[in-house]
């Protein structure tokens, strides 16, 4: 973390193992401890007979990009490096971010769940998906106990969002594949914008809306081409004009390229701040008020193991095209 950045944040934020105690009473605490000392447990379990038998199955995935970029994907990786054959269950939204460096996919077997964000909105991995998708999933789940192989269920939710998440801090846990040389079409002087939708609503991780068109068409000049991308659902709806390209999509492929293509992404406090970690470039993050960033500080320490790369930052229009500007 910069010395920068440690005026971004709010203190004491981080979703740490003992965050998720400080409010309980001492019967509380006790209680927890259990739930800990269990997820502990369950996940070392896990881990060592995955490696030991090199085969595991792993899911259900059905949650925020972010959490799949930073906690899931990377863990998918470190197994994959480690000869481990992983039978996934997770949204069929991300396959495209499931291989290597050379194209070929790092999952043995893909359980996919169809996109259902346009019906129900995501929350971290706790996401209560519609009906049919919630069948698949239970499917899966018969399959991956009955086999006898390792089998880590991260739709437990306390063990995924206070112990898992943590755990995999440990150096070695985890792992991250180039994907650029695999997505990159052309060599061009190009931005990213991801037109977050969030309403009017101003929120401590996101700050207040922007008027992404305005943006494009701001710094649109230092760029041969600037393309506003994302997944529909979750994006502001904006027509292309000039050298500015609206390409929403629920295909990853067009919005992966797009970034592989690209020399800088913008984008609010979210999951696709990440994306620079897989398409090597560089990220600007903008947040409409003044910090502190709720959130923040998990999103840089989750990433430590993932990249060298920092991330940059800027809190009105002026000071987007005023980091444009130095970049070019």
């Amino acid at each position: 973390m910069t010395t920068e950045e440690h005026n971004y944040i709010f203190p004491n934020d981080a979703t740490t193992v003992m965050y998720g105690q400080r409010t309980l009473n001492v019967f509380g605490k006790m209680h927890y401890a259990k739930i800990v000392w269990k997820a502990y447990r369950d996940i070392n379990r896990f881990y060592k007979q995955a490696l030991r038998e090199k085969e595991c199955y792993y899911g259900p995935f059905k949650g925020e990009f972010g959490h799949f970029l930073l906690h899931n994907l990377p863990f998918l990786s470190h197994l994959h490096q480690q000869g481990v054959k992983i039978h996934y269950c997770g949204m069929a939204l991300h396959k495209a971010f499931l291989v290597d460096g050379h194209g070929q996919p790092i999952v043995h077997t893909y359980h996919e769940l169809r996109d259902f964000f346009a019906e129900v909105p995501s929350s971290s991995n706790a996401t209560v998906p519609p009906p049919d998708v919630q069948k698949e999933i239970d499917q899966f789940f018969v399959k991956a106990r009955s086999s006898g192989k390792a089998f880590l269920n991260i739709a437990d939710n306390d063990m995924y969002w206070y112990v898992f998440r943590n755990w995999q801090l440990k150096k070695g846990r985890q792992h991250t594949y180039n994907i650029r040389p695999v997505y990159q079409t052309r060599q061009e002087k190009s931005c990213v914008i991801f037109p977050r939708k969030k309403g009017n609503a101003v929120t401590p991780n996101n700050g207040g809306p922007w008027d992404y068109l305005d943006i494009a068409r701001k710094v649109s000049p230092f760029f041969e081409k600037v393309y506003i991308t994302g997944h529909p659902s979750m994006s502001a709806e904006l027509s292309s004009e000039g050298n500015i390209e609206v390409c929403l999509s629920t295909d990853n492929r067009v919005v992966i390229e797009t970034c592989c293509n690209a020399s800088l992404i913008i984008t609010q406090h979210s999951g696709a701040v990440h994306m620079g970690i897989y398409t090597q470039t560089d990220v600007l993050l903008i947040f409409n008020g003044k910090p502190p960033i709720k959130g923040l500080i998990d999103t840089l320490r989750f990433r430590t193991n993932l990249t060298n790369r920092t991330l940059s930052y800027a809190f009105n229009e002026e000071s987007i095209v005023n980091f444009v500007k130095k970049l070019n």
